[in-house]
């Protein structure tokens, strides 16, 4: 594998790390938003004339928390599926090179 090669490869790998955090970054809820979507949550369901629960405050967080591992997910496959396309170029490369 040559220098480009390489080069190429970790620049992938560096990419898709940062599409990764994007992602879990921007869909998942951040510790102090919390409160505030309890709150909010709790209210919703008091202005529609429903009792709010521990239960269902909890399914709206694991809903918000499937959104998040969708989106990683994705990113994590675009980095696998980028990552590995530059892993067989350069051992074909490195296949010419030696043939």
């Amino acid at each position: 594998m040559d220098n480009q090669d390489y080069n190429k490869a970790e620049n992938t790998v560096d990419n898709a790390k940062d599409g990764v955090q994007n992602a879990a970054e921007n869909a998942k809820w951040k510790a102090e938003d919390y409160a505030q979507k309890a709150k909010d949550y709790i209210n919703e369901e008091r202005s529609n004339d429903r009792e709010a629960t521990h239960e269902g405050w909890l399914e709206r967080a694991k809903n918000n928390v499937s959104d998040a591992w969708e989106s990683t997910k994705d990113a994590a496959s675009d980095a696998w599926e980028s990552t590995k396309d530059a892993a067989v170029d350069a051992e074909a490369s490195v296949k010419k090179a030696t043939n």
